[in-house]
């Protein structure tokens, strides 16, 4: 982390308990069970349980340092107390909010690597735009992991980039007004991507303005060279835009933009025109929807002054998070598309649409709730399922009640039952979409269904 226990005191505000060893941690941490030699583990506040309790058991784990609340400093570690004994070589920080004192350490390494930050945000495709941006992208780049993209993996992402990073790829993840100002606000970002905005969270927001405002949150933080990336068609964050230094806008006539584009074999191949220029790429995908995600992608490489020659040699090398568009070979030559990580009106119809381009025999859709659409749920679940059938799609399977409103033609209870209805009917050359919010767990559906058509096969 190059950063030494003085500066990292110095960075937070922390009063130091113990001085530990020198040099500097290899990486933070909030889970005690997960710290190894060389941690900074913070204790973070619950809502049950104060994380500093498990500082000493952290300690014992071999970290370098443990930061932990001023109430808990004087709980585990009373002056005079015995417990100095435990500590061994490790440092002790003790500040008023832990997790303050995290993203405040974030924010001063992210200054401190001198890194270019590109931060992403939007309704839709934000996940898919960071993987494509952290493989066409020149140089060390780090992004996030997983779902580290909250107030508290943010801050972990920044925290364990290596010091040669040149790029750092930032999802920004938004739950309510305010999150992404203070996501912002950490990594101060040089590129602020905001994919689109649509009908997410509304029964947090209220409105989709509501959501536009709050997605517009980044474009504060940028500075005055920064440059915003958003979509041609940028419907209700438009009014918005006015606060950005500098734009660039993606997809048909926009800014960069696919002059030409043509899929072949799972590969799409697309003549791609930027203001620096035009190129051809050759993407490992087939899905129209990723296309515009790979043009935000490269609009903000354009925007850190990329070249596109280096990008498009880099394009082979993108790869996405796991539950996003998986293409998975089943038996018999039947495919089965995961694409269970999350679910909404706008990324549902792209699915569908590419489902509905794909595969020599029957199209099945089995689908799962929408989540956190406030009360317009039924209306939008209809307006999906309405999509499907104007899509011809063969079988509409839905998953759990709130399901019945896509006017399915088989409503299951639960993941196990989708797929002991599936496995008996599916033949070979059927191709299988499985989608729904991530609270629907459908992913158990492409992994109880995979191992009933192996014992069928066996």
């Amino acid at each position: 982390m190059s950063l030494s226990g003085e500066q990292i005191a110095a960075a937070t505000g922390a009063e130091v308990v113990a001085e530990g060893v020198a040099g500097s941690p290899r990486r933070a941490t909030i889970d005690s069970g997960a710290t190894e030699p060389g941690d900074l583990f913070f204790g973070l506040r619950g809502e049950r349980v104060d994380g500093g309790e498990f500082a000493p058991a952290a300690i014992e784990a071999g970290a370098w340092g443990v930061v932990v609340g001023r109430a808990m400093r004087s709980h585990l570690f009373p002056e005079g107390g015995n417990n100095y004994d435990r500590m061994g070589s490790a440092w002790v920080f003790a500040v008023e909010d832990p997790l303050t004192a995290l993203q405040t350490l974030a924010r001063a390494r992210r200054r401190d690597l001198g890194a270019r930050v590109v931060g992403v945000t939007g309704s839709v495709g934000k996940t898919s735009v960071k993987d494509i941006a952290r493989a066409l992208l020149p140089g060390r780049v780090h992004a996030n992991r997983e779902n580290l993209n909250t107030e508290i993996g943010l801050p972990l992402t920044v925290l364990e980039a290596p010091d040669e990073t040149d790029v750092l790829v930032l999802e920004m993840a938004m739950r309510g007004a305010g999150q992404i100002a203070e996501l912002a606000s950490i990594a101060e970002p040089d590129v602020a991507v905001i994919t689109n905005v649509g009908p997410v969270h509304v029964e947090l927001l209220g409105s989709v303005e509501a959501i536009a405002a709050a997605k517009a949150e980044v474009l504060a933080a940028l500075p005055a060279d920064g440059t915003a990336v958003v979509p041609v068609d940028a419907g209700e964050l438009e009014s918005h835009l006015d606060a950005a230094p500098a734009l660039l806008r993606f997809g048909p006539g926009g800014d960069v933009r696919a002059a030409e584009n043509r899929v072949e074999e799972g590969v799409t191949e697309a003549l791609v025109e930027t203001p620096a220029g035009r190129r051809l790429f050759h993407f490992p995908f087939a899905e129209e929807h990723n296309l515009t995600n790979a043009l935000a992608a490269i609009a903000a490489g354009v925007a850190l002054d990329a070249p596109l020659a280096a990008m498009a040699d880099r394009a082979a090398n993108i790869g996405f998070s796991r539950f996003r568009g998986e293409r998975l070979e089943l038996a018999d030559g039947i495919v089965l598309v995961n694409d269970c990580y999350n679910a909404n009106p706008v990324s549902m119809r792209a699915a569908l649409d590419h489902l509905a381009t794909i595969g020599e025999g029957r199209r099945i859709a089995v689908l799962g709730e929408m989540a956190e659409l406030g009360p317009g749920a039924p209306s939008f679940h209809a307006g999906v399922g309405e999509h499907a059938r104007a899509h011809e799609i063969d079988l509409l399977v839905g998953v759990g009640a709130p399901a019945q409103d896509y006017g399915p033609d088989q409503l299951v209870a639960d993941p196990a039952e989708a797929a002991e209805l599936l496995a008996p009917q599916l033949e070979s050359g059927d191709t299988v979409l499985v989608k729904g919010s991530r609270s629907a767990g459908l992913e158990a559906v492409a992994e109880e269904l995979r191992d009933l058509l192996e014992a069928a096969d066996g």
